[in-house]
């Protein structure tokens, strides 16, 4: 190689992938996707550490577990006290850009050695200047959507006034993440994700003309295809509700499962107590129009990337590019007894995340790799694809020898973990991936096993079950071996005990402001 190679990341937020249309019916279509795994590699057992965007994306960014890390909520207020991979490129002379979601601490990617566009928190690109500033260069209205259904719980309500079932609605508010599905009006160039196709692909561009000599790494992140699901007419006319079949676990009754399925925060589809419904309070023919609507939402995200890799081509960049395209976590999507989005609970959907890379100049294409990895890994792969290493201890490893097809010694068993949803719900989960075997533990509930060989939809829990009593011991003892070879001291943690207390205030204030927002609004409406 004459130099170090580029690096293109495109990061997915909150994408369905376990065993969608896996089993009959149709999946979520992916051509773009598809087109990176063919002519590279797919990692065929791909985990998050834990299925919250915050603490994933820090994950992402230091190598690090989030009991390691202390994000452990989707607060953003956590302070850096760890090395991020962004400002190591940076320092060996790589060319960095940002476009997207950061919500992985305080302030944005743009603070770490990068050039772009993001936005603090969780953060909303649909208000921001410089999205309105790209409406205005291409002649473009404002995003615009009709809101066909939401699933805000009565004590949620109130925050977003204006998103109600059959109504025309822009995305106005400081987060955009309502819990709601619908169509986009106006043209597909004014979604979030054709926005930051656009932005990564005018600096292609600028790079390939200025012919820089320095490497580049550019992470484009979209919002999407977390909910809102909204997609234009386009995507969601490939396909037809009717062919999606019941997914497996639609019908869980939740029976020998830890309550945590059943409260967290902002839980939709919930009771005025917050308190999860089950059986489903919509029918799966509902359920079939909400689900349309998400696999093409997935579908025009995958449209953006699919932009911006095209763009990579046009420029002749496509040689020397590392491509990588992922998500911070899964989806939760009609699955145990009918969810919609994720939460504290560690299933199969929301911890496994689909992962492909590219890069011609080093590895075959048509690979499938079926070691587990984990995105406490992605950091340290990435540098290690560009000759550097964090100069402290992590907890991830670089799967660029499982890439390479060389003889490397590897993980037979990964830690994941959940924290709860912070705002009020904390919990201590802790599961074990082994063979066709997953262990959870839920401090105070009732723990898990499930053979996921003969239960891809974990149904069946094993926990007491004298046949596998031997199972269990052996699946207990390894999860203590990572957490110890990882330093995790679960509840007793004294970080963690701070993160409940300055939760615990968090929350207080956040009930007291929207108290007021709505005695506002009432005193408004009389």
């Amino acid at each position: 190689m004459s130099k170090k190679p580029n690096i293109l990341l495109l990061v997915n937020d909150h994408q369905a992938y376990y065993r969608h249309g896996w089993d009959g019916g149709i999946k979520p279509l992916t051509p773009n996707l598809d087109r990176i795994s063919n002519e590279g590699s797919l990692f065929n057992r791909a985990y998050t550490t834990t299925p919250l965007c915050s603490p994933s994306r820090r994950t992402m960014l230091t190598g690090l577990y989030p009991h390691n890390h202390h994000n452990y909520y989707n607060y953003t207020d956590s302070p850096y006290d760890h090395e991020i991979y962004l400002d190591l490129l940076a320092k060996e002379g790589y060319k960095n850009f940002y476009f997207g979601k950061w919500h992985a601490g305080p302030g944005t990617g743009l603070d770490f050695n990068c050039k772009g566009f993001s936005d603090t928190d969780y953060g909303n690109p649909y208000i921001h200047l410089s999205y309105k500033e790209y409406l205005k260069r291409n002649s473009l209205p404002q995003a615009q959507h009709h809101v066909i259904r939401h699933f805000w719980n009565e004590a949620f309500r109130q925050q977003f006034p204006k998103l109600k079932d059959n109504t025309t609605y822009r995305c106005e508010y400081a987060w955009c993440g309502e819990l709601a599905v619908g169509l986009t009006e106006t043209p597909k160039e004014t979604h979030e994700s054709f926005f930051l196709a656009n932005l990564a692909c005018d600096a292609l561009t600028d790079l390939a003309k200025n012919k820089d000599e320095k490497p580049f790494h550019i992470s484009v992140n979209f919002w999407g295809p977390h909910h809102p699901h909204f997609p234009t007419s386009e995507f969601v006319n490939l396909y037809n509700s009717k062919d999606i079949i019941e997914y497996g676990s639609f019908s869980d009754t939740l029976i020998r499962k830890p309550q945590l399925f059943l409260h967290d925060f902002k839980k939709p589809l919930s009771d005025k107590n917050n308190h999860f419904r089950t059986p489903s309070p919509l029918s799966w023919e509902e359920w079939q129009q909400i689900i349309v609507l998400a696999y093409a939402h997935i579908t025009m995200v995958d449209a953006a990337g699919g932009m911006i890799i095209d763009k990579l081509f046009d420029l002749g960049l496509d040689e020397n590019t590392i491509v990588i395209w992922t998500a911070d976590h899964g989806d939760g999507l009609a699955s145990h007894g009918g969810q919609f989005d994720k939460g504290t609970y560690v299933t199969e959907e929301v911890m496994r995340v689909p992962l492909a890379v590219r890069w011609p100049e080093a590895i075959s294409p048509h690979q499938i790799i079926n070691e587990i990895i984990c995105n406490i890994d992605l950091a340290p792969t990435i540098l290690d694809m560009a000759g550097i290493k964090f100069t402290k201890p992590i907890d991830g490893q670089s799967w660029l020898p499982l890439l390479k097809n060389q003889k490397t010694s590897w993980r037979e068993a990964l830690l994941t973990e959940s924290f709860g949803h912070g705002y009020g719900v904390h919990h201590i989960v802790r599961a074990i991936h082994s063979g066709e075997y997953k262990y959870i533990y839920n401090h105070g509930q009732i723990n898990e096993l499930y053979h996921l060989g003969n239960d891809q939809f974990e149904l069946n829990n094993l926990v007491d079950d004298t046949n596998y009593k031997n199972i269990l011991d052996e699946m207990i003892l390894k999860l203590k071996e990572l957490q110890a070879d990882t330093g995790d001291i679960g509840v007793k943690d004294p970080n963690y005990q701070q993160a409940i207390r300055d939760d615990k205030e968090k929350f207080l204030a956040l009930q007291t402001r929207r108290e007021e927002k709505v005695q506002k609004s009432v005193q408004i409406n009389f």
